[in-house]
This record gives structure tokens, C-alpha cells and sequence, in this order.
């Protein structure tokens, strides 16, 4: 493999990976633009902590001061988390300008899927993908994140695509790209706070093992981008249906009345629907975190196995 000379690899990281052990990816918006200082970075340990306890190696992704980081230390993390929105949210078409400006950059789904490959990590677990907004047919607005799941061969394990998109278009939208979308133990797309949603996955499996099994298979078949593995909320965390569609409805109304656009769309909604919710959509958001990166460490964990 190239090495590429912008890329640091934390010692932890790289001896797991050369070790063939069990290693997930994990992004960094959450720290920068997904919730408040200190509990962002709080949020942060938390998932990197889920990820150890199943055996995993945590590699939290960004870029800091030009550098490709595959996993942060403890004080990097704290910078992410004081500096906040000021970082560049990061996806494909950012990465070398913050690079080449040798700047601080937190990684989206999309920029933390390339990062995670060109390090050799193959699972990644994030809150939700991106996906397709609403009125996209008269904006055209698309999460990057889509088009990278057609190219860049990690597996996403997510809670599904946020519920401020248009589930039924994303949906549409993944299988015009040929991206298989996996039910972990439900046959429905989770819609992020909620696990229940009208649209339906293309496979449910109920073992991470059937899953590494699919993922090594899709590998041995070199099989072009990403994998989806939506992982329901528990529904002890989930909140009703009812409650966080009409926060999302008002939310979105605000954006459209405040010219709220393009990359700054995700955080201004993900926001406003926490204080629509008196902040119960944050709590949810991190236990959804949470779960997911324990089902990215035990798929990996199985995957390392193979």
C-alpha cells in the first residue's frame, strides 16, 4: 500500500492494524459541530470507551493542523471540542485545501470513510448518514455521503439516515448506487431517533458474524464501495414518532426563513430540534452513538477473525 505522506496513524492504531486486531472508525463532527463544549468531547470518550470495552481499537478521525489524524489523543480531542463550529466540517472536496492550509478539520461521514481507507480500516460507526433533504428535487441538495458509499469500501454502521432528510429519496437514491443497505435484527430503516420509519432495508441479518461474513465476501469479490448497516435506537432511548417529526417540521420551516443552506443545513436542524425537544434528541443521539460503535466493534471484531 502507498504510504501517504500527510497521513499520521496513531502507534495504538497502527499496531492493531498490522496485528490484523479489531479496529472502528470513528468521525469527528460530533466533537466540533454535534454538541456543546465539555459534553462533546465527554460524548467522545464515551464512544471511544464502548469501542475498548468489546475489544476494539477506537480510531477517532480529523485533521489537525494539516495532518490526516487516524486516531486522536486525549488532549486532541480536546482541542476539536473547545474549538467547536470555528473547525472546518470536512467532507471529500475540503480535504486538500484544509490540508494544504494546514488547518484544523473535522471529518463528516464522507471524509471519515476516505481517511479510514487509506488507513486499512474497514468499519466505521457513526449517529446517521447523510442523505437526500427535503425538497431536493428543486435544490438538488445531496449529502456527499451518499456518493461516497458507492466508492469507498468501509461499512457504515449507523441509526440509519437523520430524520430531518427525506428517507423515502435517500433510500432510492443508495439503491440507484448500488449500496446495500443492512437491517441489524429489523427488517425497517431506522429513522435516527426513532427505529421505525416506512421504508424498508435490504437485507436484515441478526449476528455481527452474518455480517463480517457479507462484508469479507463483498472484499474477496472486490466489489466497488461502502456497505450501510442500520442499527435501530434501543427503544428504550427512542423517542415517539410523533414528538420528533413535528420538531423537525418547525426546524426545517426556520431554516427556510432564515436562508439556511448547504453545509451549515445538518447543524442548524440537529440543533434546533434539541431545544424543540428540551433537549431529548441530544440524549438520544448519544446512546444511538453509543450503540452503534458497540455493534461496529463486534463486527469488526468478527471481520478480524476471517
Amino acid at each position: 500500500m502507498k504510504i501517504n505522506p500527510f497521513l499520521d496513524i496513531a502507534p495504538e492504531v497502527a499496531g492493531a492494524l498490522a496485528e490484523r486486531r479489531p479496529v472502528v472508525a470513528l468521525e469527528s463532527t460530533i466533537i466540533s459541530h454535534g454538541m456543546p463544549y465539555p459534553q462533546n468531547v465527554e460524548t467522545a470518550r464515551q464512544v471511544e470507551t464502548a469501542v475498548r470495552e468489546k475489544g476494539a481499537v477506537p480510531a477517532t478521525i480529523a485533521i489537525l493542523d494539516g495532518r490526516l489524524k487516524i486516531g486522536l489523543s486525549a488532549d486532541e480531542i480536546e482541542v476539536l471540542g473547545k474549538a467547536g463550529t470555528s473547525v472546518t466540517k470536512v467532507s471529500r472536496r475540503d480535504i486538500p485545501f484544509v490540508v494544504a492550509g494546514k488547518s484544523h478539520g473535522a471529518t463528516t461521514v464522507a471524509a471519515t470513510m476516505i481517511l479510514a481507507a487509506m488507513a486499512g480500516i474497514k468499519v466505521f460507526a457513526t449517529g446517521g448518514i447523510g442523505g437526500v433533504h427535503r425538497e431536493a428535487q428543486q435544490t438538488f441538495d445531496i449529502s456527499a455521503d451518499l456518493q461516497e458509499l458507492a466508492k469507498t469500501p468501509v461499512a457504515v454502521v449507523c441509526a440509519g439516515a437523520k430524520s430531518i432528510l427525506d428517507l423515502g429519496l435517500t433510500r432510492e437514491y443508495l439503491e440507484t448506487l448500488g449500496v446495500p443497505v443492512i437491517g441489524y435484527r429489523t427488517k425497517m430503516l431506522p429513522a435516527f431517533y426513532t427505529g421505525e420509519s416506512d421504508f424498508d432495508v435490504d437485507y436484515t441479518l441478526n449476528t455481527p458474524e452474518d455480517i463480517a461474513r457479507v462484508l469479507h465476501t463483498r472484499e474477496i469479490l472486490s466489489l466497488e464501495g461502502g456497505t450501510v448497516i442500520a442499527n435501530p435506537i434501543p427503544p428504550e432511548f427512542a423517542m415517539p414518532r410523533e414528538t420528533i417529526d413535528n420538531a423537525i417540521e418547525k426546524a426545517l420551516l426556520e431554516a427556510v426563513a432564515n436562508g439556511i443552506a448547504g453545509k451549515a443545513t445538518t447543524p442548524f436542524l440537529l440543533s434546533r430540534v434539541c431545544e424543540l425537544t428540551g433537549g431529548n434528541s441530544l440524549a438520544s443521539n448519544i446512546q444511538l452513538v453509543l450503540n452503534n460503535a458497540r455493534l461496529a466493534a463486534d463486527i469488526a471484531t468478527a471481520l478480524s477473525k476471517m
